[in-house]
């Protein structure tokens, strides 16, 4: 009996051990390159509270703010290889990986605020395009606005001819290339890490942001003028390793999906407000001077602008531009 019992004692220590295994959690990678006060930042933040309590603390997730583990370049790479699980990065980031039709979103006015934007993110030519992900071992779950870009240099940007010469920096991409050459600047590739200290040892002239990103990268702080043109979006896509994702078990996976659906409303929604608030403490800052275009102004920038959707229609598609134009009743 002794024995029946020390035996029963050790099953139970055993299958107790293996419950304790099996409840570790899942660990979910997700890095960024920008601030956790930004509308990316926060958003990351909330999915990570949002997906902890939704399958009650079977996944964890680890968020790594400013560039902690990979910048720009390498954050892709690092995705594909399962070095990281989930990231956030700018629609530019897709070209060189080889989906060129995601440079649609810098066209340079192609969006007449976040109602026509959504359209698109929100609409089916939204979905087709983070469909050609999957080839790259890459899973698109949703499209978080960052907000519409402001320019900034130490001269005052107002027409087009302000920015001959000027070396701007821009992301990677064909498209922001095309629209810097366009107004007569000079394109500069350079990380977002490193965009502060270019600025200020004038390695760069100038730089476009949403306000948000200017601000809490305090890049105002080395540029005395901000334009607020509103010429160009950036948002982002969240993305996640497809092997790992679909290994998931299907309860877990359906939690996080919705965690996700939540949290791109609410990224969506502090975008917009975010941007507001920031710009107005670049104002209040004193070290930028804010500078509004007239609809004049502003016309003479989208004259010279829009012909870069023309130049770029054999790069990202003619057909993908029209029906862009479609969803949103564009006009020139």
């Amino acid at each position: 009996m002794t024995k029946k019992i020390l035996c029963l004692l050790v099953s139970a220590m055993v299958i107790a051990v293996a419950s304790n295994a099996t409840a570790e959690p899942i660990i979910i990678k997700f890095s960024h390159v920008v601030a956790v006060d930004t509308p990316k930042g926060e958003a990351a933040e909330y999915f990570k509270k949002l997906a902890e309590e939704r399958t009650k603390g079977a996944v964890k997730v680890e968020v790594y703010p400013n560039s902690q583990l990979y910048k720009d370049k390498e954050e892709m790479e690092a995705l594909q290889m399962g070095s990281v699980h989930m990231l956030a990065p700018s629609l530019a980031k897709f070209a060189p990986l080889g989906v060129k039709e995601f440079e649609l979103f810098d066209l340079p006015f192609i969006f007449d605020g976040y109602e026509q934007l959504h359209k698109v993110t929100e609409g089916e030519v939204g979905k087709k395009l983070l469909k050609k992900l999957e080839v790259k071992g890459i899973l698109g779950l949703a499209y978080w606005d960052n907000g519409f870009k402001v320019m900034s240099a130490n001269k005052p940007l107002k027409t087009p001819a302000d920015f001959k010469g000027m070396k701007m920096r821009i992301q990677s991409s064909k498209i922001l290339d095309a629209q810097m050459r366009a107004l007569g600047a000079i394109p500069q590739v350079m990380a977002f890490s490193e965009v502060y200290q270019a600025l200020q040892t004038g390695v760069v002239d100038g730089t476009e942001n949403p306000p948000s990103n200017l601000y809490t990268q305090k890049m105002h702080e080395v540029q005395k003028y901000v334009t607020v043109s509103d010429h160009g979006y950036l948002g982002y896509a969240v993305i996640v390793n497809k092997k790992f994702w679909e290994g998931l078990p299907a309860e877990i996976r359906t939690q996080l999906e919705s965690a996700m659906a939540d949290s791109t409303k609410f990224a969506n929604d502090i975008a917009k407000k975010r941007n507001e608030d920031d710009l107005a403490s670049v104002k209040a800052s004193g070290k930028s001077e804010l500078i509004m275009l007239t609809p004049e102004e502003r016309k003479a920038w989208k004259d010279v602008l829009v012909k870069v959707h023309t130049d770029m229609a054999g790069r990202i598609g003619a057909e993908l531009i029209q029906e862009v134009y479609k969803a949103t009743d564009f006009k020139k």
